[in-house]
C-alpha cells in the first residue's frame, strides 16, 4: 500500500514538473536573451569589394570600394560629403583639382598613382583614381591631400568623419551584446567585454543607441553602461588650403559698363567718362567668344587703357558669350568650350594674355543664359581663370542674374570665394520681349537680390548694377510690345506724353500710364528718385559697390547720387 502511495506521489510530482516546464517555457523564451547573430552582410547591405560608409553616426546609401586594402569613394560621394572641387574630364581622361594657386592634374583611366602639381610629378604609390563603367572613384588618401577628414576601414564598412565637436562615451560595466535594435530578442551585432568604451548616440528608457570602437551602431541596455561622460573631439587639420588672396579696391567699386560694338567705339571713352561722376572703374565690352575652340573676338586697345588710367580709371575688360554671331546668326555654344579642358585652358590663357598685353587692371566675365548642364564646367572655368588672374595681378569680377532657384548652377557661393567681385545685375525683372508689362527693377526685386547674394557672398565683394534705362510698355488687347527709354531721354519723353508720374510705394518708382491710339501705355520710371532708394538699400547692406548699365544713359542728378554713395 505504501509502495503504491509513493508511486502516486512520484507520478503527481512528475506531472507537476512537466506542467511547470510546459507553462514556464514560454515565460523563459519571453524573458531570456536571444543568441541569434545578425547577418553582417545583410546588415550593411554589402558584398564583394563594396563597403558601407558610416558618415559621422549615420550609414549612407552610397558605398565605398575597398580594393587590395585601398579605400575609394565615388566622385558623387566625394562631392556630396567631402570636397566638391574635384573635376573630371572624361573625354580628355583627366582628374583636376583647382585651388587658389594651381590646378593639380592626374590621368583618369589607367592611373598608376601619378599626379602633377606645380612642384612636378608626384606619386601616391597606388592609383589615385579608378573608373568602372561610368563611375569614377577617388582614392581616400588622395582626397585627404586636399581635404580635412578622417576615415578608417573595417571588415564591411568605412568610418568617415568630416565634423568634430563633443560626444558622449560610456564604459561597458558587464559583459553584454550590442544588438541590432533595442530589445533582448534583437540579433546580436557584436559581443562586448567589460571595460570596453562605446559612444552613446541616444539614450532611451531602458536601452541606449551606441557606437562601438569599430563603428558598429546598435543598442545596449542602460544597466550595462557606466561612467557616462562628455569628451571633446580633436579635429583633423592636416590640410591647409591656400588662401584666395584678392585685389580689392581701396574703397567702393563704382563701375560703368562701356558698351562697344566695334573698334570705333573706343573713341567714345572721353565722352562716356565725362558724363559720369565718382566712377573709378570702366568696363568696355571688348571680348566675345567667337568659336567653339576657345578663341574670342577682341576690340581691345592699349591706347584706351592708357587714357583711362590717365583720368584715374581702372579698366576691366568684359568677356561675354552672347555678342558674337556667326554668318548664320548663331551664338557660340559655350558648353563645347567650357566642358573641354584643352579649350577652356586656351580661353583662360588667351584672355589673361590679352589683358596683360593691353595693360588691363581686371577681367569681367559676363556669361548669360548658361545652361544648367554647363554649370559645373562654367564654375571650373572660373576657378582656373581666378588662378591665372591672381598670378597676373588682375581683378576678377563676374556678372550674375539676381539669384533664383533656376540659376543656382552659377554658384554664387563659389564665386564669392574665388572672385574679387560678384556683380549682380539688379534689373531685368521685366525685360525686352518678356511680354509682361512691369518694372525693370522694383525695390523688392533689388532688395531680395542683394540679401540673397550676401547670404552666400561676403558683402564687401558684392556689387549691385543699376539700370539707367526703363521700358515703355504698350498693351493692345492680348498683344504686348515694348521699347527702351534711357534715363537721359526721359525728360523729353515726359514732355511729349499726356500723363503725370505718380510715386508708387510698392515698386518705389514713379509710375505713369495713359491711353494712346496704339493701346495702353505703362512706364515704371528709373530716375533720381528710384535710384536714391536703391542706393539706400545698398548702403544699409554695406555691399562693395555699384555698377551701371550703361555709360551714356545716365543724368547728372543720378551721377551725383552715385558719387555720394561711392564716397560714403
Amino acid at each position: 500500500m505504501k509502495k503504491k502511495f509513493m508511486m502516486a506521489v512520484i507520478a503527481i510530482i512528475l506531472i507537476g514538473v512537466i506542467a511547470l516546464i510546459a507553462l514556464g517555457k514560454p515565460l523563459i523564451d519571453k524573458y531570456s536573451y536571444s543568441h541569434e547573430r545578425a547577418d553582417m552582410d545583410e546588415y550593411f547591405g554589402v558584398s564583394g569589394e563594396r563597403s558601407a560608409i558610416i558618415l559621422q553616426d549615420e550609414m549612407l546609401a552610397e558605398q565605398a570600394l575597398v580594393r587590395n586594402g585601398i579605400c575609394y569613394f565615388d566622385l558623387e560621394t566625394v562631392h556630396s560629403y567631402m570636397n566638391e572641387v574635384f573635376y573630371v574630364d572624361v573625354a580628355e581622361n583627366l582628374l583636376l583639382y583647382t585651388d587658389a594657386v594651381e590646378t593639380v592634374s592626374a590621368v583618369l583611366d589607367g592611373n598608376d598613382g601619378s599626379y602633377r602639381t606645380v612642384q612636378g610629378e608626384q606619386n601616391l604609390g597606388y592609383p589615385v583614381c579608378l573608373t568602372e563603367g561610368e563611375k569614377v572613384y577617388l582614392a581616400a588618401d588622395y582626397v585627404k591631400l586636399f581635404t580635412n577628414y578622417s576615415y578608417e576601414i573595417f571588415d564591411r564598412h568605412v568610418q568617415v568623419y568630416t565634423q568634430w565637436g563633443e560626444r558622449q562615451t560610456a564604459e561597458i560595466r558587464k559583459k553584454t551584446a550590442v544588438r541590432e535594435k533595442g530589445g533582448i530578442k534583437s540579433p546580436i551585432l557584436r559581443d562586448m567585454e567589460s571595460g570596453e568604451t562605446v559612444e552613446v548616440l541616444e539614450q532611451m528608457d531602458t536601452w541606449s543607441k551606441v557606437k562601438t570602437s569599430d563603428s558598429l551602431i546598435g543598442y545596449v541596455e542602460n544597466k550595462r553602461l557606466s561612467d557616462i561622460q562628455t569628451i571633446k573631439e580633436t579635429p583633423v587639420t592636416d590640410y591647409a588650403a591656400p588662401e584666395y588672396s584678392g585685389l580689392p579696391l581701396a574703397g567702393k567699386v563704382s563701375l560703368g559698363f562701356h558698351s562697344i560694338g566695334g573698334a570705333g567705339g573706343n573713341s567714345t571713352l572721353y565722352e562716356m567718362a565725362s558724363g559720369s561722376k565718382g566712377m573709378n572703374v570702366i568696363a568696355p565690352t571688348w571680348f566675345s567668344l567667337c568659336d567653339e575652340e576657345g578663341n574670342f573676338r577682341s576690340f581691345g586697345d592699349s591706347g584706351y587703357v592708357n587714357t583711362a588710367h590717365s583720368i584715374g580709371l581702372q579698366v576691366w575688360g568684359v568677356l561675354d558669350n552672347f555678342n558674337y554671331r556667326n554668318e548664320t546668326g548663331t551664338a557660340v555654344d559655350e558648353y563645347a568650350v567650357l566642358s573641354s579642358t584643352a579649350k577652356r585652358q586656351k580661353l583662360v590663357d588667351g584672355i589673361t594674355a590679352a589683358a596683360v598685353n593691353l595693360g588691363l587692371d581686371g577681367i569681367n566675365i559676363d556669361f548669360e543664359q548658361v545652361a544648367q548642364a554647363t554649370g559645373v564646367h562654367y564654375v571650373q572655368f572660373l576657378r582656373e581663370l581666378s588662378v591665372a588672374c591672381r598670378q597676373n595681378g588682375l581683378v576678377l569680377s563676374v556678372d550674375n542674374y539676381v539669384p533664383f532657384h533656376f540659376n543656382e548652377h552659377y554658384r554664387l557661393d563659389i564665386q564669392g570665394e574665388i572672385a574679387d567681385y560678384v556683380i549682380i545685375m539688379g534689373y531685368d525683372e521685366h525685360w525686352h520681349g518678356s511680354g509682361e508689362p512691369g518694372s525693370v527693377a522694383s525695390i523688392d526685386y533689388v532688395t531680395n537680390g542683394i540679401t540673397k547674394t550676401i547670404s552666400e557672398v561676403p558683402a564687401e565683394k558684392v556689387v549691385n548694377a543699376l539700370p539707367l534705362y526703363t521700358i515703355v510698355w504698350t498693351t493692345n488687347g492680348t498683344t504686348v510690345t515694348d521699347e527702351y527709354l534711357t534715363m537721359n531721354n526721359m525728360a523729353d519723353f515726359l514732355n511729349q506724353v499726356s500723363a503725370e508720374p505718380q510715386w508708387d510705394e510698392i515698386t518705389c518708382q514713379n509710375y505713369l500710364e495713359w491711353q494712346s491710339g496704339s493701346g495702353l501705355k505703362q512706364v515704371w520710371l528709373e530716375d533720381a528718385d528710384s535710384i536714391r532708394v536703391k542706393l539706400n538699400v545698398m548702403t544699409v547692406n554695406e555691399i562693395g559697390g555699384v555698377a551701371v548699365w550703361r555709360l551714356g544713359y545716365g543724368t547728372p542728378a543720378v551721377w551725383e547720387l552715385i558719387n555720394a554713395y561711392s564716397a560714403y
